[in-house]
């Protein structure tokens, strides 16, 4: 049975066609088959739900796309242990574990396990839960080559050897193939409650300092602050009914706001549409404020420093430069994810990345051919 077949004209990765896919239903398939590509000198490139083929740089060249579309289900689930293993291709939104929850937030349908770890996608709930970094406690991998690596394991505390899946995690499927997940589960909450304030751009900082400075213990502290107009607080509490209440209450007083059982309709949604560069800005949360009025559209997790920006593409170059710079001053950094080809070919994606002459080893090391999404990732990894 062949090991490939050819692509179609809709096999592409940010505007670079392939010529072959793939489709393993194993990790021992999904190691034949790199094996065989890299006999064959072929490029390779992950392709989970397609919800982010077009972040990062387009390839230099993609001559395989790896589809995980069969690498699907859950392995295992130890419920005592608050623990689940799923296959890369699985679909977050499909995850149903009855009393548990991975506390992955979904910005994007249609996502899956392995391009949420390989991009490094987390959503408004990382306040409380952590980021997938943090959920994640083994991983799965088929390196080029075809060899399988295997890293951490089904337990909270494992120690043994080196973390390799905090390196795998958003490194954009340039070191390898992700074919199973290990992730750390938590109950799901008995209540929720959500307290909303609109309020000018200028006040935001006072409001979110009175956050912090009661104590609440929020799940999320979002944000969703137009190009122009108001901003919208939006703040999560989760736990037993009566907590929940009572921190409510106290919120609702603190902010002079609303409390409603349910999320607003832009909650953990990317700000911008298929015509905008989508930018990931973060700052020192004190610093938030910074970021706002800065005339184009944000959203984000104000509770943990990490804003989202929407940018036309008329001007982007000049504006991106100006969101980086001041995302730098505020304590953090500017990333492109994604942009219209016009504008990536005009902006510095990445910005600076102290650490890059470290990635560029790792990739040496992993991928000595850099056979894998060449071009893909920061300093054109």
């Amino acid at each position: 049975m062949a090991l490939w077949e050819a692509a179609t004209g809709e096999d592409t990765v940010a505007g670079v066609p392939a010529r072959f896919v793939a489709a393993p239903a194993s990790t021992e398939e999904a190691s034949e088959v790199l094996r065989a590509a890299a006999a064959d000198d072929l490029t390779v490139v992950v392709r989970g739900g397609a919800t982010k083929l077009d972040w990062g740089m387009p390839p230099r060249r993609a001559d395989l796309i790896v589809d995980t579309r069969h690498l699907t289900g859950v392995v295992e689930h130890a419920a005592g242990d608050l623990i689940v293993v799923l296959r890369a291709g699985t679909p977050l939104a499909s995850l149903d574990l009855p009393g548990q929850q991975l506390a992955l937030d979904l910005p994007l349908p249609g996502a899956t396990v392995g391009g949420t770890v390989a991009t490094n996608t987390s959503g408004p709930r990382r306040q409380a839960y952590g980021t997938v970094r943090d959920l994640l406690i083994g991983i799965t991998v088929v390196r080029p080559g075809g060899m399988v690596t295997r890293a951490g394991g089904k337990v909270v505390k494992n120690v043994a050897g080196y973390d390799l899946g905090k390196l795998y995690t958003g490194s954009y499927g340039t070191l390898g193939l992700i074919t199973e997940c290990a992730f750390r589960l938590h109950p799901r909450p008995a209540a929720q409650a959500v307290v909303l304030r609109t309020a000018p751009a200028a006040a935001i900082g006072a409001l979110l300092a009175a956050v912090r400075a009661e104590q609440v213990v929020p799940a999320a502290v979002e944000l969703d602050a137009p190009a122009q107009g108001p901003v919208t607080l939006a703040v999560l509490v989760e736990g037993t009914a009566i907590g929940v209440r009572d921190r409510a209450a106290t919120l609702a007083k603190v902010l002079d706001g609303e409390v409603t059982d349910t999320l607003p309709p832009w909650w953990g949604a990317y700000p911008w549409t298929g015509e905008e560069a989508g930018l990931k800005l973060t700052a020192a949360l004190s610093r938030v404020p910074d970021l706002l009025g800065c005339g184009v559209a944000l959203r984000g997790s104000a509770g943990t420093g990490v804003l989202y920006a929407a940018v036309p593409a008329e001007g982007a170059p000049t504006v991106v430069e100006r969101l980086r710079a001041t995302a730098i001053r505020a304590g953090g950094h500017g990333v492109v994810l994604t942009a219209p080809p016009p504008v990536r070919d005009q902006v510095d994606m990445w910005g600076p990345m102290p650490g890059l002459a470290l990635m560029r080893r790792v990739k040496d090391q992993f991928d000595p051919a850099h056979a894998f999404a060449p071009g893909r990732f920061v300093g054109g990894i």
